[in-house]
């Protein structure tokens, strides 16, 4: 029987995940909307498309949660979207509603599912939906750090004109303007690129990577970014179908561990079959450790704020 992943959002976002999916051929892949036609239509044109790409993947669109049945993930990516002006925490509310009757219904179909969050504010929404399907810490999981990173990494290849595939970048922290860019985990075919580059040219680099959704945003005008998010997702979803152990930065419930608990936070984690199977701690510099605890806090005030709602 074909692995099951239901997406949650047919925006675009969630279109793209779902034919990252297809294409990858990792899953039989259901596309579900509230809004009548689109998780529909977005799915038949994906399925059309399969002769030409090559994928045997079947794609289902629905309007309800019927469909997702036994789903073994769900990546969510329902919710209203940034505009210009806007921050993630604006976002707070509305998407707070949102993620409470997505993940109430996943439960409900899918009570053996691993929940992937991609909607924002990202931590926050999180804690949502821990709460509102009585999943493990494990089994819930936001896709952040792997996207934060990723941006890093195709500025750093920019900067040094290098393959992309040489580069890899550690991004921790909240998925927000206080992330927590780690240039001293960042290398480039193994070499740290604090010995490639100024400490200049690396700020400028890290404070580019913190503002990446908000540049994407305030030239789209009317949305936010899709094919990067979504592309995150899927490499999250790769490493748990196909139960991979590996090692990717994602929002991870900690309970201790770099001295945080009780938190949604940016972390490397193994992902395999059962989810976020380790958390992997670095040592970090008193620097590093100050930042991530800053970017902790501003996780927690949003979470309280979120609480304290009707």
């Amino acid at each position: 029987m074909n692995l099951k992943v239901t997406v949650v959002g047919a925006g675009n976002v969630g279109a793209t995940v779902a034919q990252r999916l297809a294409e990858k051929e990792l899953a039989d892949v259901v596309l579900i909307d509230i809004i009548e036609g689109i998780p529909q239509g977005k799915s038949l044109d994906l399925a059309e498309a399969a002769p030409i790409e090559k994928h045997d993947s079947l794609l289902v669109g629905a309007n309800t949660y019927e469909a997702s049945l036994n789903s073994d993930l769900v990546i969510i990516t329902a919710g209203i979207p940034r505009k210009p002006g806007m921050s993630r925490d604006d976002l707070l509310a509305t998407n707070r509603g949102i993620m409470r009757d997505v993940t109430r219904q996943t439960a409900k179909y899918s009570p053996n599912a691993i929940l992937i969050i991609v909607s924002n504010p990202l931590d926050a929404m999180c804690h949502v939906a821990m709460e509102e399907s009585g999943f493990t810490k494990n089994r819930v999981m936001g896709m952040a750090g792997v996207l934060d990173s990723a941006r890093l990494r195709a500025f750093i290849a920019a900067e040094l004109k290098v393959s992309v595939e040489n580069v890899q970048a550690l991004v921790l922290g909240g998925h927000g303007d206080t992330m927590v860019p780690l240039p001293r985990f960042s290398t480039v075919a193994g070499v740290p690129v604090t010995e490639l580059m100024t400490p200049e040219r690396i700020d400028a680099l890290v404070n580019r990577t913190r503002n990446g959704g908000a540049e994407i945003v305030s030239l789209l005008k009317t949305g936010s970014a899709y094919y990067a998010p979504a592309s995150g997702a899927v490499e999250m979803a790769e490493a748990i179908l196909k139960d991979k152990k590996k090692i990717l930065p994602c929002a991870a419930y900690l309970e201790g561990e770099y001295g945080i608990s009780g938190l949604f936070v940016g972390v490397p984690v193994k992902l395999g079959k059962n989810g976020v199977e380790q958390i992997i701690q670095l040592k970090l510099l008193p620097e590093e450790a100050k930042a991530l605890n800053k970017s902790a806090a501003a996780v927690r005030e949003l979470v309280d704020a979120m609480r304290k709602m009707n």
